[in-house]
C-alpha cells in the first residue's frame, strides 16, 4: 500500500492534486475560521450553488470555466451581503435565495445541453484528473495571498467575528472586511471546484472549524490546528481516493466527517469521564 501510494507522486496529476489540494484546504480553513464564528459559514455553500450555475454556462459557452466563474461568484458573494445588510434579510435567507437559484439555473442549463456530461460532472463532484498547471499556480497564489491578509489583518477580523458593532465603533471599516471575506471566499470555492467539486468545496470551510472548535481552545490555536486539520484531512482524503480508485472529494469529505466524529466522540467521553470522576 506504501509502495502504492509513493508511486502516485510519479504521476503528474496526482501532485498537482496535492499541491492544490494544501493550498485549498489551507485557503479554506483560514476563511472558514472567521466565517463560522460569524454564522456565515453557509455563504460557502450557496456560493458553490452559483459556481454549478456559472460552470454550466462556461461548458455551454465553450469558455474557460474558472476566469468565467470567478468575477460571477465574487459579485454574488457581495449581493449577499448587500442583501443581509440593506434588504433587512437575514444572512442564511440570502444565502438560500442564492443557492437555490444557482443549482436550478444549473440544472436546467445542463438538461439543454444533453444532461451532465462528463465536464460538469467532474466539476459537481471533483476530479483529480481535470487538475491543470494552471490550478497549481492559481490554488498557491490564492492561498499565499490570503495566508497573508489573515496574518496582517487578525486582529481586525478577530473583531469582527467577535463583535462586529463594537469594532465598527473602534474605527474599523467592518463592511470593507465583509466584503474581503466574501470575495476571498468566493475566489476559494472558484479555485477549489476542480479537485473537490461544487456539491463539496463548502466542507472544507466548515469541517476543520467546527472540529477543532470542539477542543474548546484560544481562538489563535483554533485557527491554526484547524489549519493543520483541513491540510491532514486533505492528504488523507487524496490518498485514500487514490488508492481505492474513489471519487477524491467525496473521499475528502467523508474522511473530514469521521474525523470531526471521533474527536466529538473522544471529546465526550473524556467530559463523561471527568463528571463521573467527580461524582465518585
Amino acid at each position: 500500500m506504501i509502495g502504492d501510494l509513493l508511486e502516485a507522486f510519479s504521476y503528474g496529476f496526482m501532485i498537482r492534486a496535492f499541491v492544490v489540494g494544501v493550498s485549498i484546504a489551507l485557503s479554506a480553513s483560514l476563511i472558514g475560521s472567521f466565517l463560522v464564528l460569524k454564522k456565515f459559514s453557509m455563504i460557502g455553500h450557496g456560493l458553490s450553488h452559483v459556481a454549478f450555475a456559472t460552470v454550466a454556462i462556461a461548458l455551454t459557452l465553450g469558455s474557460a470555466p474558472t476566469l468565467f466563474t470567478l468575477p460571477i461568484v465574487s459579485l454574488a458573494a457581495i449581493l449577499v451581503l448587500k442583501m443581509n445588510e440593506k434588504a433587512s434579510m437575514h444572512g442564511d435567507s440570502a444565502i438560500g435565495l442564492i443557492a437555490t437559484m444557482g443549482l436550478a439555473l444549473g440544472t436546467v442549463l445542463a438538461s439543454l445541453n444533453g444532461g451532465f456530461n462528463v465536464d460538469l460532472y467532474s466539476y459537481l463532484f471533483g476530479s483529480i484528473l481535470t487538475i491543470q498547471s494552471i490550478d497549481v499556480y492559481l490554488s498557491v497564489g490564492v492561498s499565499l495571498v490570503i495566508i497573508t491578509l489573515v496574518l496582517v489583518f487578525y486582529q481586525e477580523l478577530f473583531a469582527l467575528v467577535y463583535d462586529e458593532e463594537f469594532a465598527r465603533i473602534n474605527g474599523i471599516k467592518t463592511k470593507r472586511f465583509n466584503v474581503m471575506l466574501a470575495i476571498l471566499t468566493a475566489v476559494t470555492i472558484t479555485i477549489g471546484i476542480r479537485a473537490i467539486g461544487t456539491m463539496l468545496i463548502s466542507s472544507l470551510i466548515i469541517f476543520p472549524m467546527v472540529s477543532v472548535m470542539q477542543l474548546r481552545l484560544s481562538f489563535k490555536k483554533t485557527v491554526i490546528y484547524s489549519a493543520i486539520l483541513s491540510v491532514v484531512n486533505v492528504l488523507f482524503g487524496l490518498s485514500i481516493s487514490y488508492l481505492y480508485n474513489l471519487p477524491s472529494g467525496s473521499t475528502i469529505v467523508l474522511f473530514s466527517g469521521f474525523v470531526f466524529l471521533v474527536i466529538y466522540l473522544g471529546v465526550r467521553m473524556r467530559n463523561l469521564g471527568g463528571f463521573r470522576s467527580e461524582k465518585v
